[in-house]
């Protein structure tokens, strides 16, 4: 088995999720804030409501027209950052046990994330 399978194989446990607020804490589109759209585990990267936009040619079919058109492109889930939902500022994240279950909570206000 090659090694870059080995890698790709097993999806490993995110901080963020879909529908979470997140801040863009390096790159191109640092302090842009925005919600995560879509997660691909297995590739660690996030797609987040306006952040990283690339232009997209697109090929006309019977029933839509082609052009330039503009999309979101995933973005590494290590420059992101979840926003608080109490305090609204970027915090970073746990996991803990709560009635058998493990959870998320905000390591900057303790409150325990849905």
């Amino acid at each position: 088995m090659s090694k870059k399978n080995n890698q790709t194989r097993f999806a490993p446990k995110l901080h963020v999720k879909k529908g979470d607020k997140v801040k863009v804490i390096s790159g191109a589109w640092k302090d842009s804030e925005g919600e995560i759209l879509q997660v691909f585990p297995k590739k660690q990267r996030a797609v987040v409501e306006g952040v990283n936009i690339v232009k997209k040619h697109k090929k006309p079919t019977q029933d839509k027209p082609g052009g330039i058109i503009e999309m979101e492109a995933p973005i590494h889930v290590s420059n992101l950052m979840l926003i608080d939902p109490k305090s609204g500022q970027p915090t970073r994240t746990g996991r803990k046990l709560v009635d058998g279950k493990l959870v998320r909570y905000s390591k900057k206000s303790g409150e325990i994330i849905k």
